[in-house]
């Protein structure tokens, strides 16, 4: 299965809508499993540093298949930096989860804003398309 427009618009929605029900403005990046673009949407109001954001968690957590929270710790670690820096702008950040299907990595969906509150709404956003 591979992530399409149609499913990236969900998962973006899904994300923007728990923003919202939680009072905070965000960026949301939804990737395909090699960390390519597929979607992006910034809420009004939302600095412009979250479009990087969001990608660069995006990103980190396609290429990993891992939360990119639960990478933060690695981040200074040669391999990890040396994979962040080849990948020009993943950011091992929380605020990104990968999207598993039938146990394979087929994308991930990233938040730019505020931290803890990115990774609640780009779960909620993952979850969309269960």
């Amino acid at each position: 299965m591979a992530i399409t427009l149609e499913d990236a618009k969900r998962i973006i929605d899904a994300a923007i809508a728990e923003a919202e029900k939680i009072g905070i403005n965000v960026c949301v990046a939804v990737c395909d499993a090699g960390g390519r673009l597929i979607a992006l949407n910034k809420m009004d109001g939302t600095v412009w540093g979250a479009v990087y954001g969001s990608q660069g968690k995006a990103v980190a957590a396609a290429g990993f298949g891992a939360p990119s929270g639960a990478l933060q710790a690695k981040a200074d670690e040669p391999v990890f930096r040396g994979i962040a820096e080849a990948a020009g702008g993943m950011i091992l950040h929380i605020g990104a989860v990968p999207i598993i299907h039938d146990g394979a990595v087929i994308g991930s969906c990233g938040v730019g804003g505020t931290g803890e509150q990115d990774q609640e709404c780009a779960t909620a956003g993952a979850n969309a398309i269960g």
